[in-house]
Formats: structure tokens, sequence, C-alpha cells
């Protein structure tokens, strides 16, 4: 069972669980590659101490190495990331439909359920799901992982996987939406990242979810949209030796500072739309 948290096991079946998330399996070939990687890095000493100590043989890590290369992810002829195996097989709902009726339909688990149907039966999501994956590795990285896996994908796979589900979520979290902003702002669709992220961004003072701000703000997403303005927006990223920005600032946004700390160091930037500037401090 993937992030969804709609999808918890197949039609008829009495046992939970799903086969071959996409998420998971992608997920688990990173952690793979990523522990070789490390090993690799350490040098035979230091990497020679942590396999005696926790009692792991080289043999292992060669065969994580292989396991990784061969990740099951079921992919239609549109390039579409199966969110599991079955997904496709699963009835469109007519979203139209329940949003005329319901108005607000961010739950359609429990709007399905009061109407005697499951959620596991319809392409429905909660939230993000195969999309989590770009949002947590990149497409780089994820483009490396299904290549490393036999799997060769067109240019705008990402485009199309991002429209593909975004049509099919409830957005149910408010998280949702920081997710989806952020792959927006990977396939350059700017008006559509910031729409979702000004949702994010007002989700509580608009109590989106009819009722629940009186409970206390949602500080996960609220955290989510300063990630998107300093990752998506200014465009940071901190998973080379050196920090690196790549800013697409919405069009209405004159400038943006922040500071942040890496490796010991800190750093103080200013984007704009003329200019970036980054030093130490």
């Amino acid at each position: 069972m993937g992030p969804d948290e709609f999808h918890e096991k197949y039609q008829g079946s009495e046992k939970g669980g799903l086969r071959d998330n996409a998420y998971t399996n992608l997920m688990v070939a990173w952690l793979m590659e990523k522990t070789v990687e490390i090993f690799d890095k350490l040098g035979n000493q230091e990497s020679g101490k942590i396999l005696n100590k926790i009692n792991l043989a080289g043999s292992e890590l060669e065969k994580w190495h292989d396991l990784a290369s061969k990740i099951n992810i079921i992919i239609n002829e549109d390039g579409i990331l199966s969110q599991f195996d079955g997904y496709f097989s699963l009835q469109e709902l007519d979203w139209e439909h329940y949003r005329e009726k319901y108005d607000n339909i961010y739950r359609m688990d429990r709007i399905l359920k009061a109407e005697g149907k499951s959620p596991d039966d319809y392409k429905v999501s909660k939230q993000a799901d195969t999309l989590q994956t770009f949002y947590n590795l990149d497409q780089e990285t994820v483009g490396y992982l299904l290549r490393n896996a036999g799997y060769e994908m067109q240019d705008d796979y990402l485009e199309k996987n991002l429209k593909y589900y975004l049509a099919r979520t409830s957005h149910g979290s408010t998280l949702s939406r920081i997710v989806h902003a952020r792959l927006a702002t990977m396939a350059n669709d700017m008006d559509l990242s910031w729409n979702l992220y000004n949702n994010a961004l007002t989700s509580d003072y608009q109590d989106i979810q009819g009722g629940t701000t009186a409970e206390g703000i949602h500080a996960g997403v609220m955290a989510g949209t300063i990630l998107v303005a300093v990752q998506s927006f200014a465009g940071l990223e901190l998973n080379e030796e050196k920090p690196q920005l790549s800013p697409k600032l919405p069009a209405h946004w004159r400038s943006l500072e922040f500071g942040f700390t890496f490796k010991g160091n800190n750093y103080q930037c200013t984007v704009s739309k003329d200019n970036t500037e980054i030093i130490t401090s």
C-alpha cells in the first residue's frame, strides 16, 4: 500500500495489500543503489567495519545492486506508470457528477463508502502516490532508476503522469497540493504550480477541509509551502557537492530571499527576475 491511502486491497480479497506499487518499488531500488554507492565511497577499511558490525556480507550488497535493476513497474503505452499492479483495470470515477452532488469531494473515500461503494474499485487517490517518487528523488533520479531497470521513457513522461494522476486525485490531504505544485514546476507549468501552491498556502485560512482549522493549523503543509518556495521557485538543490540554484519564480513575484545551512556553511540567497545571488555568511 503506497502513500495514496484510498487503496488498501484488491476487490474480493480478504487480505490487505497491493502488488508492485510503483512508488514503493522505485524507492526500494533507490535505497539499494544508494547503499551500494555509499559503501563504495567509504573504502574497504570503513565499509569493512560496518559489514562486520551488522554481519552483512559483501555478496548481499551485490545482490541488492542486482535487485535494483530488476524492479517491476507496470507502464502503459502512453508512458503512464501504473500506481500498482491492477490499477489500470479499475473503474473511472464520474468526477463531474460527484462535484455537482457534493461540492466538497476531498474525502472521496468516505463519500463512496457512504454510497455502499469502495475506493478500492476506482481510479481515485487521496493524494500523490506514484508522483510522490518525483517529489522525493527528482526527475533525473527516477529516470535513471527506470532506465537501470530496462524501461525507456519518452521525454515528456513526467508531464503525462502529472496530468493523468492529477485528474484522478481528490486532494483529501492538504499536503497533496504541495507535491503536485512541485511537479508542475518541474514540468514548467508555472500557472498550474502557482494555483496549487496558492491553494495549499491558504488552505487553513480558507478552512478548505470544512472545520479542521479550529482544531489547529496543518503544520506539515505550512512547512511544505516554504519548501516549494525554496526548492521549486528558487530552485535550490542540495544533491551535489555544492548548492545549486535554478530559479523559476512565479510571474508576479519580484524577488525571494532566504538563508540555509549546507555542510556546515551558512548561505544567504537573493533570487529575482534579473539576478541570482548566493553568498556565504
